[in-house]
């Protein structure tokens, strides 16, 4: 058994996937060590072909091609054909930092944790053209922290619950039959709240792996409709895990405040992004129907948040627009003024 599989899901991402194959291959790893999966989701560009020489040049790399059935069904598939003792999630519009892995790895198989949990780095393209991206692996004392789950979960933000940074024990997802919801985007976040609540032994290393690329189009820079029922299915997810047994009354109402900064990030969205008053409600009404006993109540602004979608929806979205366009009004007038002086 290698020590690691590396699976990447491909689809529509040919300006990207080059550099992204080439940056694993940049981990000062032995092909021996791990193997990357890649998944073909019926990507319709030249995704494949721009990296068949890289596929020729190393016995380390599957290739599973599939009808397109999204990010998460392919990441499942890659799961069920991965052999390594930990998973590692790769976007294949982001980097690898050179040589972070084998230190992080090395962690993991001496450990067996059921989690490593690393740090990552957000570029856009022009700082990636501009700067050499090598950032030397600390050895100092205190880079890593033995924590658990629960420890994991209090801790992190859950804007930051990107399955990418993190090292995944197979045995730990397979006996736990943790996998990634079908159909959906914003699929991390479900995931991630179900690994630390059932994980125990994690390691939090204070070690950058990962570069993830913003500015560019992608599944998540923009709402629609379909994404934000998505997205709202994946709030509903989060909060259906606050019902499981055993959690503590901190562990318990961590997830419930987590699933309400969810939903206030997608209702910022809703808000800024669409257009569409209709389609706006309609996104609301889906929540509900999908977490038909979910009440935010752990505090006077979520109770002010809950009566508004819950009960009157259609104002509530329209006050949050007013509101929206005011504030965004208020921050040019600012920014002129400051330009002025």
């Amino acid at each position: 058994m290698k020590p690691l599989s590396i699976i990447v899901p491909v689809y529509r991402v040919e300006k990207y996937i080059r550099s992204c194959v080439e940056s694993i291959f940049r981990q000062g790893l032995p092909d021996s060590d791990f193997e990357v999966i890649l998944v073909n989701d019926g990507t319709p560009d030249n995704s494949m072909d721009i990296i068949q020489d890289i596929i020729n040049a190393h016995q380390n790399i599957i290739v599973i091609n599939q009808q397109n059935q999204g990010l998460s069904v392919a990441r499942n598939n890659g799961m069920k054909r991965a052999s390594g003792e930990y998973i590692l999630f790769v976007d294949s519009d982001d980097l690898l930092i050179d040589n972070s892995l084998s230190a992080i790895l090395d962690y993991a198989v001496r450990s067996k944790a059921d989690l490593v949990v690393a740090d990552f780095l957000k570029m856009d393209d022009e700082k990636l053209r501009n700067h050499t991206v090598n950032i030397p692996v600390a050895t100092r004392s205190g880079e890593t922290e033995s924590k658990s789950g629960h420890e994991l979960l209090l801790e992190q933000n859950p804007r930051h619950f990107y399955v990418w940074r993190t090292l995944h024990n197979r045995s730990f997802l397979s006996e736990n039959h943790i996998s990634f919801i079908p159909g959906i985007f914003f699929e991390d976040n479900p995931f991630t709240h179900e690994c630390y609540l059932k994980a125990v032994k994690c390691l939090r290393v204070h070690i950058p792996i990962y570069i993830y690329r913003v500015g560019h189009p992608s599944i998540t820079s923009s709402i629609n409709k379909a994404k934000g029922m998505d997205f709202a299915t994946a709030i509903a997810k989060t909060w259906e895990l606050s019902k499981m047994d055993g959690l503590t009354h901190n562990i318990r109402l961590k997830v419930q405040n987590n699933a309400f900064e969810l939903f206030s990030v997608l209702v910022y969205g809703l808000s800024h992004e669409m257009k569409n008053p209709a389609e706006r409600i309609a996104i609301l009404e889906h929540f509900k129907k999908t977490a038909p006993d979910l009440q935010f109540t752990n505090s006077t602004k979520q109770r002010l948040v809950n009566y508004g979608f819950q009960r009157i929806p259609r104002t509530y979205m329209a006050l949050r627009v007013i509101y929206g366009l005011a504030f965004e009004k208020f921050v040019h007038q600012w920014k002129k003024r400051k330009k002025s002086v």
